[in-house]
């Protein structure tokens, strides 16, 4: 199975559907998941919110999704109703999803402020084999003795003081293979993560 990972898309419309494009007609993935922050900064914050509601792309509630305001009132509603964590089984393996980290959509996970044995019991708390977060648009996949923790990096791509690595993931299962790749990359091929 074959799951499509997307986050931080902060209103960047045309980033999204670049994204959800080459996940549907290059990657062939089987699900979409966005790990929040649909709105924020963009320019076209109304439309990422539409087609994530029209495609029923099981997304989480980003920090940015906590404080819109003034969305046609279908699309305030959808951002209201997004849950902090979500979670499902696929094939067997659980996989869990959160914005920032479980429970919390305004503090981040970073590679340099994680051990491997806070993860591998941060996944067996949750009783997750798979943890996808967003928040920090820094890229991450680390796979330890109990599952693996994701992070897609950001999608967006317009100009912004904040960094974006204008990146989107595909995670495999059951093997939890995961390639990240290059939004603005042509051909399309795996960076590292």
């Amino acid at each position: 199975m074959k799951i499509g990972l997307i986050a931080d898309i902060h209103g960047d419309y045309a980033a999204l559907q670049t994204a959800l494009d080459r996940l549907d007609n290059y990657h062939h993935v089987d699900e979409i998941l966005c790990a929040g922050d649909l709105v924020g900064r963009g320019p076209e914050q109304e439309k990422v919110v539409e087609v994530i509601r029209q495609r029923n792309i099981p997304t989480v509630k980003g920090n940015h999704d906590e404080w819109a305001y003034g969305f046609e009132q279908s699309n305030a509603d959808y951002l209201e109703d997004l849950p902090i964590n979500w979670q499902k089984r696929y094939d067997g393996y659980k996989v869990f999803m959160c914005h920032g980290k479980p429970g919390n959509n305004i503090w981040g996970l970073y590679r340099d402020h994680v051990s491997n044995t806070l993860l591998n019991m941060m996944l067996e708390s949750l009783d997750a084999d798979v943890l996808v977060v967003g928040h920090t648009h820094v890229p991450m996949y680390i796979k330890v003795a109990n599952g693996c923790v994701i992070n897609p990096g950001s999608l967006y791509t317009f100009h912004s003081t904040r960094v974006t690595s204008h990146t989107y993931g595909v995670l495999t299962l059951p093997d939890m293979k995961f390639e990240l790749f290059d939004l603005m990359a042509d051909p399309i091929k795996p960076v590292l993560p």
